[in-house]
């Protein structure tokens, strides 16, 4: 059983014990899963095999506009 006082660490005066409610995390299901994956990709990385398929890449048409020269390049 559980004293209901417990002596102060600071002034060593009796002081009663504090009951509160539990820590409960406001994260969902897919916030603990992305925890999760991130503290296990530390100590097991994922094996990949080829690289991820980005799909087709976009070819940029050429313009001969003077006004275009002016703007920034991608």
């Amino acid at each position: 059983m559980v004293p209901d006082s417990v002596p102060c660490p600071t002034c060593q005066s009796p002081s009663r014990r504090k009951i509160s409610a539990p820590r409960l995390s406001i994260a969902g299901s897919a916030g603990f899963k992305l925890i999760d994956s991130t503290k296990r990709s530390a100590y097991e990385p994922q094996v990949v095999s080829s690289p991820p398929a980005t799909g087709r890449r976009k070819v940029q048409t050429y313009t001969d506009n003077p006004l275009h020269k002016k703007l920034p390049r991608p």
